[in-house]
């Protein structure tokens, strides 16, 4: 996947005290963010195999409708985990060109908080609210 940074020291978790964005903190959020595409792309491989057989086993008209409301679920799942992967991809490309953990919109530093929360996170806080309540004023127009 992505190549590593640096040896991580171990129970290490990033802190305010330190730099911003050093080599420790990418290569934590690099592994954080490697493990997360992981786990989407097993869960995403299961949900495949899972589709594949349920399209299959239709016995009556009752059943198949419940399989059907299965298969748009699983399948609405698998497009937002296809999603991630991209968000995820996104973050591992920029820990790489060194611009993770600032905002896109203002080039100030995300706080560690949200990076732990959300490793995918190209907006800081200030600037991600701005952005919903701009969203929010716009579908009430």
């Amino acid at each position: 996947m992505s190549e590593k940074i640096c040896e991580l020291p171990k129970e290490y978790k990033p802190s305010e005290q330190e730099k911003f964005v050093n080599e420790f903190q990418r290569e934590y959020f690099r592994r954080k963010l490697v493990s997360w595409k992981e786990n989407l792309l097993l869960n995403n491989n299961s949900v495949i195999k899972h589709l594949q057989e349920e399209g299959k086993t239709c016995a009556d008209a009752i059943d198949r409708a419940s399989t059907e409301t299965d298969l748009t679920y699983e399948l609405r799942t698998k497009e937002r985990a296809t999603k991630l992967v991209a968000k995820i991809d996104a973050a591992l490309a920029k820990i790489k060109n060194g611009t993770y953990g600032y905002c896109e919109e203002t080039g100030d530093p995300i706080s560690l908080k949200r990076l732990e929360a959300r490793p995918i996170a190209t907006l800081s806080l200030a600037a991600q609210e701005r952005h919903e309540k701009q969203e929010r004023s716009q579908k009430d127009d």
